[in-house]
């Protein structure tokens, strides 16, 4: 699998996913990161992989047609075959996720549906969460289609929310289940495990968990992590 990253800002989850490749736990060649900032902090992590870079802000195109020619081109040109949304915070243009149906992942801090849509993103959605009082929080990797995180569901982990927690202090433990079960899940699409019907994902093959997760069985003399 022929992955692009797309980020728009320091890209850590793109180097959750170049360490999940390095360490074996991902079947794919990473290809190129795009970005819609000059300045984004994504940028130092391509350069130190030596990985191509397109930055390509919307603003800078005549329209929507245009931007997503220039994505497409950039993306046709390092032969990518799948994207992974890495903290991109613009909405991929129609063109894009018709060329690319069903292999565009996304991953989101709160567990979809909740806290999610057009201006729920990084910190504002932690907040949210503890301003709705809210027990449980956690990470969602889902398939996207033409709107803000209304795509269907691949995986997500819960994440309980503390007494005493700040926004900052949850999106600590939230990111480490991002950078766990997103590589995971761009592994079930590497290997053709996805299927889409009515909505909802299935994962095919044999039983599927992600290591480390709160669907791990527990060692023994270990207490679930589970909320």
């Amino acid at each position: 699998m022929r992955l692009a990253f797309f980020a728009s800002g320091g890209g850590s989850n793109v180097g959750a996913i170049l360490d999940a490749v390095d360490a074996g736990r991902l079947d794919a060649d990473p290809a190129l990161v795009v970005t819609d900032r000059p300045g984004a902090g994504v940028l130092d992590r391509a350069e130190a992989r030596g990985l191509p870079v397109a930055v390509l802000p919307p603003a800078r195109f005549d329209g929507e047609a245009a931007f997503a020619d220039a994505l497409l081109g950039a993306l046709r040109e390092h032969d990518a075959d799948a994207i992974a949304l890495a903290g991109y915070l613009k909405r991929v243009p129609d063109a894009v996720l018709k060329a690319f149906r069903h292999r565009v992942l996304n991953v989101h801090p709160s567990l979809l549906p909740a806290f999610g849509g057009a201006g729920w993103y990084g910190r504002r959605v932690h907040q949210g969460v503890l301003d709705a009082g809210c027990r449980v929080s956690g990470a969602t990797v889902h398939l996207v289609d033409g709107d803000y995180d209304t795509g269907p569901i691949v995986l997500q982990e819960a994440v309980r929310v503390e007494s005493g927690d700040t926004a900052e202090a949850l999106a600590a433990r939230v990111l480490a289940v991002e950078h766990r079960i997103f590589p995971a899940a761009l592994q079930l699409l590497a290997q053709d495990r996805l299927r889409v019907e009515d909505g909802r994902v299935t994962i095919t093959g044999p039983g599927f968990r992600v290591q480390g997760s709160m669907d791990e069985p527990p060692r023994p003399g270990q207490q679930p992590n589970g909320p």
